[in-house]
């Protein structure tokens, strides 16, 4: 068990494998994807119980609308059918939902139940769940620049004024911890332009399981490898810095 006083407030999850994991046992695709569905409920659950602030699953990409339209369709159908029938679960355990990354060419359908659950989970202060939804942290940066550039034409904000803490605040992220932990299922070691700016310094995590594979007790694992990590923000540690 992960111990309490060194919890990351906030952890992000690539969560990745889910076709790899249907190929290997025979299965389409879709069954993959169907699993790890079913998988974001348990982590949520997992995460709430370890004290974790806040969690967010990069859900969809901007690039992932290059895949077969038949799979686009099936992960939209998914989405579609799971986010009202949330509600009562997240309100029962205090549970906000965000979601983050672009509107644009997402269902009419989904957006409005995004709003819906947003809404009304939105006084809700445990658990933080986020989906990234057709996100791209590249496109992402470049709509906060473009969001200062106005306000520094509108005479809003100053050039000399812009830092780091300014900056931020025009992320989708915007009011969130950056996350301390980076957990991408399946082994492979990329970011995947995911959370560029925000995961400046997390720790990252690279279990070779695939996500339907990932459970509750590997969410622990995770946290106990952070835990024994020393995080140093560019620094040193002590035993360096005395000799």
């Amino acid at each position: 068990m992960a111990i309490k006083n060194n919890i990351p407030r906030h952890v992000a999850i690539i969560m990745d494998g889910n076709g790899r994991w249907a190929k290997e046992k025979g299965l389409a695709r879709s069954r993959g994807h169907k699993e790890g569905f079913k998988r974001i409920k348990e982590i949520i659950t997992a995460a709430s119980e370890l004290g974790i602030k806040a969690i967010t699953f990069f859900v969809f990409s901007t690039e992932n609308w290059s895949r077969p339209k038949q799979e686009v369709a099936l992960l939209m159908r998914y989405l579609d059918n799971q986010l009202l029938r949330q509600i009562k679960e997240l309100q029962k355990n205090n549970i906000r939902f965000l979601a983050i990354g672009e509107d644009e060419p997402l269902p009419k359908s989904i957006l409005a139940k995004i709003r819906e659950v947003k809404r009304r989970t939105s006084q809700n202060n445990g658990l933080t769940v986020v989906l990234a939804l057709n996100y791209g942290s590249q496109r992402e940066i470049v709509e906060a620049a473009k969001k200062i550039a106005v306000e520094v034409l509108k005479g809003n904000v100053n050039i000399a004024d812009i830092d780091i803490e300014g900056f931020k605040k025009y992320l989708y992220t915007a009011g969130l911890p950056d996350p301390d932990l980076l957990i991408r299922t399946s082994g492979e070691m990329r970011l995947s332009n995911f959370l560029l700016w925000q995961l400046s310094y997390a720790e990252l995590y690279f279990p070779k399981i695939y996500w339907p594979d990932f459970k509750r007790e590997d969410l622990k694992k995770a946290v106990e490898v952070y835990q024994r990590r020393e995080r140093r923000f560019g620094g040193i540690d002590v035993a360096q810095k005395d000799n």
